[in-house]
This record gives structure tokens, sequence and C-alpha cells, in this order.
């Protein structure tokens, strides 16, 4: 969880409590969301953005048990489902960017992948998300379009979990987002392959019915579905919807 500190603007809300927004945001939305929570903080003088970063399936539950959050941002559909279902957004969800997968190798691409199948071949160690999590469905549905099967060393939890896998050295590949592997390009090498287009993941972002602060609440999910916020999210590598 990250806060940062406001600076610059107006305000949201009446004393210190209520100039917090908190947002509840899906691991691959880390980078682009500290930017724009930095951006917003400029505009809005003594209002702190703290961001909770993780799986979207996590994040779900944590709303759902009633974890104090303003703003829920999901990978997936159906992890917003969940929230919504069980009566805690205001208002209707956007969805406000896409994503889509590709294959996360150590830089330089030492075994060669340049698809699926290879994933597959002896001796290739591959992360994947568990099936809950965003990622993990939507590589399920990647990797059954190809009809390949494959048995992963580990199930992460959250994309950054698959990813780190890669990076440490850990893994041959790992299916992750676009995104990550934009993020993580000094590190990684990202394998484009056709099945992602089989799979591709709508974010959508609500502010929660039990907000602590509905105004920064509704002013934060207006400024990511803003020009400057589809620009930083576009940046980032994120698709438009």
């Amino acid at each position: 969880m990250a806060a940062l500190a406001g600076c610059g603007g107006a305000g949201l809300g009446g004393g210190a409590a209520d100039d917090t927004v908190t947002v509840f945001a899906a691991a691959s939305l880390t980078e682009s969301f500290t930017r724009l929570g930095e951006d917003f903080e400029a505009a809005h003088e003594g209002t702190t953005v703290v961001f909770n970063f993780a799986g979207s399936a996590a994040l779900a539950a944590q709303v759902d048990q009633g974890a104090p959050a303003d703003v829920f941002a999901s990978a997936d559909r159906r992890n917003m489902a969940t929230v919504t279902g069980a009566g805690h957004a205001d208002g209707d969800p956007v969805v406000f960017v896409r994503n889509q997968l590709v294959v996360a190798v150590p830089r330089g691409n030492p075994r060669g992948v340049a698809g699926l199948a290879d994933l597959a071949r002896p001796g290739v160690k591959v992360a994947l998300c568990a099936e809950q999590v965003p990622c993990g469905a939507a590589a399920r549905t990647a990797l059954d379009a190809a009809s390949i099967a494959l048995t992963p060393v580990t199930l992460e939890q959250d994309v950054r979990g698959a990813l780190s896998k890669v990076r440490l050295g850990e893994v041959d590949a790992a299916l992750v987002y676009r995104t990550d592997a934009l993020a993580a390009a000094a590190d990684v090498t990202a394998v484009e392959f056709p099945e992602s287009v089989r799979a591709v993941n709508d974010y959508p972002i609500v502010a929660l019915r039990e907000a602590p602060n509905p105004d920064g609440a509704r002013a934060f999910v207006a400024y990511v579905r803003s020009q400057r916020g589809r620009a930083v999210l576009t940046e980032a590598g994120f698709q438009a919807p």
C-alpha cells in the first residue's frame, strides 16, 4: 500500500480524515495509478491518495468484508461483479481500459520462446496466476484457445507475483499483462502471441457506497477517466475500451 503526500490546488472533504482517498486497485495498475495519484493530489491541496494494490479477487473479498475503501478498480468484470452484487457500488462500474496477455521471458529470451506452444516444451518452467485471479483466468482462456496443456511450477496470487518469478530467474516464462512486461522492460522481454486476443481483460472502476470520502471517490474516478488519465494509461500500455 502506498500513501502519497498532496500539494497544490483545492482540497476535497471537510477535514484531515475526509481528505484521504483510499483506492483498492488491481496490481497491474500499480505504476499508472501511482502516477495518477500524484497528479490528483497536486490538483487537490491537502488530499492524500492511499493505494491498496493486490489481486482483484483479494481486493473484492476485502471490500465485501467491510474494509474501508473509497474506490475499487478491478482487472476483470467477474471480481467487480462480486462487489456490485453485494451492493457495495455507488452507481454502475465503468470500463476504463483493457489489457492483454504476453509471455514474459528473461531479457534476451534465452529459451527462444516464440509462442504458447513453447511453454509446453520439456524442461521449460512456467509461472501462471491462479485461476481465480484475472490474469490466471485469462491465461486459461488463451491456453485453451491454443489447445495447449501445461503444468506450471507455481500459481501466483497476482500478476506481479508471476512476473517476479521471471525477474528472479526462478522460471523461464510467465503469462502476464502487456503493461506489466512493459514496466519491467529492463529485466524481461515480452513475447506476443495471437491467442491473446481471445483473452482481453476489461478493467472496470467504481466509487463505493460505503466510501468514507464519497466526494473524493467520485472525483478520483472522474480523474482516471479524464484526458490526463487516458494519456497516462495509454502510455503504460493499456488499451482504450
